[in-house]
Order: C-alpha cells, then structure tokens, then sequence
C-alpha cells in the first residue's frame, strides 16, 4: 500500500470523530501541496522573457555591379547592367523604343516605355496617374526623389513604393522638350516587399545608373 500523508507526517491512524476530521485535514493539507507546487511553476514560466523569432529569408546572392552601353536606332543611349537581357516589348500596344531589361535568375525586369514629348504636362500627369492610382492602390507610401543633370538635359524623377504593390520602383527620366523615357522594376512573383526588399535595394541601383547615364542623341551638349 502506497504511503499516505499520515505516513509522511509519522501520525497515527485516526479512529472515530477525530479520526474522520483528521483523514479530511491531510486530504485538504495534500491538495495544497499539489496547488502550491502547480502555483510555483506557473510563477517561473511567467517570469521567462518569450523573444519570437523573426521571419528568415532565403539569402540572395548579387552578381557584381558592371554595365554596358546601350545604343540603337532609338534617340537616346544608356548603360545598362551586364547581367540584365534586352528583350522588345511584343505586346500589341507596344511602340518603337518599348523594351524590357530581363534579370532571369531573380524573376524581375525593368520595362522602359519611350514616348516623343507632344504635351510634356500631361505626360507627367498620366505617370502621376499611372503611379498613384493603379500600382500604388496597396502600397503603404510612396516617396520620390528627383536626379538631375542640367547640363545634360537629364531630368529623372524616381518614386519608391512602400508595402506590397506591384512594382517597388517607379521612375522617369526626360529633356523636357523632346524626349520621355518612363520604367518599373518588376517581379514575377507575389507582392512580399520584405523579401523582396534586397533584389529591389540592388536593382534600384542600376535604374539610378541609367538615370546618370543617358544622353540624349537629338540635343548638343557640347559648351
């Protein structure tokens, strides 16, 4: 027979009234320990500071930064990432000078739509559309920043799209006379800026390049 309380505490086995009175005191006397205990524990898994992990992504590894210049029938020039493909725009909207550069291995491109400047303002107003209203409809913000190079005659405008939109990177670049180059970075996937978020630091770079180096064919910048 299994110890009982009276055992561990060395009492004697009650008998009558006392007795009875007794046997209900170790009862109660054993429920507290059982409580007691239960209640410490409890105590200590409080006091543990809980830390959860964060989301780990898959690392992404870079090719190292080169460029290459692009120069055809179209009446500007660029250069363009030596680990990006050209690749024509064979929707049937599209126009001379509509292209993609196609990065395979990261499933993303830049598309780049040319246009000849006939009304520059509603050029900007329709990119502003363009941007504000269909790709930006989930984005958390958006952010611009202007790069310029008057002597150039590079005006470029690049707009930042926070949260999970379907382009991260939106951007223009133009005389403001004759000519219009508008792009996006964009990936074959579904919207995650958090794991996207070193493909689009990386390739933002390269959209900024472009910017910086484009010239324009039809306008002298000769002093």
């Amino acid at each position: 027979m299994k110890n009982s309380t009276r055992d561990l505490l060395g009492l004697p086995y009650p008998v009558g009234l006392f007795g009875f009175f007794l046997e209900k005191t170790c009862k109660v006397f054993q429920i507290w320990q059982i409580m007691f205990l239960f209640s410490c524990l409890c105590l200590v898994a409080c006091q543990q500071n809980y830390t959860p992990k964060p989301h780990a992504y898959h690392r992404i590894d870079f090719p190292d930064k080169g460029y290459q210049l692009y120069d055809s029938i179209c009446p500007f020039t660029f250069e363009y990432p030596v680990y990006g493909t050209l690749a024509p725009y064979t929707r049937p909207a599209s126009e001379p000078c509509w292209f993609n550069i196609n990065f395979p291995k990261y499933k993303g491109a830049i598309y780049l739509t040319y246009h000849k400047v006939d009304n520059f303002d509603l050029l900007i107003e329709d990119n502003w559309k363009m941007i504000y209203t269909v790709i930006a409809q989930m984005a958390d913000d958006v952010r611009d920043e202007p790069h310029v190079i008057p002597e150039m005659k590079v005006f470029g405008m690049i707009y930042d799209i926070k949260g999970n939109a379907a382009s991260a990177v939106q951007f223009y670049v133009t005389d403001s006379v004759k000519n219009f180059l508008r792009g996006g970075l964009y990936f074959a996937t579904r919207p995650n800026h958090d794991s996207l978020a070193p493909a689009i630091n990386f390739f933002r770079e390269d959209i900024v390049h472009l910017i910086e180096s484009i010239r324009w064919k039809d306008i002298n910048t000769k002093k």
